[in-house]
């Protein structure tokens, strides 16, 4: 039987590296995202065949009747995130935060809910959820409150999901990433503000390590668990006094 995996956010970045990775591996993979052109970039990058599915995952009609159209899921994995301008607390918008929160949170959440109704219904029932996490769900940059709240309350949902799914051969694993070297991390070639008031360039890594732990995650039986994850750049100022 073939394994079935959906990356959402597959359209660039680190969800494309995990989509064609988890192909490589015998997984039958299904991308989402908002930009059709941005997903048919990631399959013609593949060398193995990958579905794609136009969705917004803040969107809770469309995200239950995606996996409705699913006969079975072994993996999802939870990448679709996005950010929102610097900006101190008191310039932050509302518009900002809720559209970071809706689509980093909420949207977690809902293909998360969506993905564990349909893993308790398969035969044989069960599954993993991977949810892509970051060093903020544990530190904060400065000027990036909402992006930081929303990643600590995944690390909220990744425990509720696996509290829940014991019982029923269901895990959740949260990868904490630091600074994987694709277009969100650009910038930190040109440095950061740092939380001193400095700015420093900061160290990134191959994205495709990522994808490798992704695998090899997917690839254990529901009979083990992986709650946590940490991946970073060596040298970038999170462990430690910078």
């Amino acid at each position: 039987m073939d394994r079935v995996a959906v990356v959402t956010g597959g359209g660039s970045g680190l969800g494309r590296e995990m989509a064609h990775a988890l192909a490589a591996a015998g997984f039958r993979v299904t991308i989402t995202g908002r930009t059709e052109a941005k997903l048919r970039e990631t399959v013609a990058g593949a060398e193995e065949e990958i579905g794609i599915a136009v969705l917004d995952v803040s969107d809770g009609v469309a995200v239950r009747d995606f996996f409705a159209g699913l006969d079975r899921i072994d993996v999802l994995v939870n990448n679709a995130g996005t950010g929102s301008p610097a900006a101190a607390v008191p310039e932050v918008s509302e518009e900002d935060w809720r559209r970071v929160v809706d689509t980093n949170l909420t949207g977690s959440f809902l293909c998360a809910q969506a993905a564990f109704a349909l893993m308790l219904r398969q035969d044989p029932k069960g599954g993993r959820i991977i949810n892509n996490g970051s060093i903020s769900a544990h530190v904060p940059r400065p000027q990036g409150i909402a992006y930081t709240a929303s990643k600590h309350a995944i690390s909220g949902l990744t425990k509720g999901l696996e509290l829940e799914g014991r019982a029923h051969g269901i895990t959740a694993c949260q990868i904490d990433i630091g600074n994987a070297a694709t277009q969100m991390t650009e910038r930190m070639a040109q440095g950061v503000l740092q939380p001193d008031g400095s700015i420093a360039v900061e160290p990134t890594f191959d994205p495709k390590i990522v994808a490798d732990f992704v695998v090899r995650i997917a690839q254990l039986p529901t009979s083990v668990a992986v709650p946590t994850l940490t991946v970073m750049a060596a040298g970038m100022p999170y462990v430690g006094r910078g």
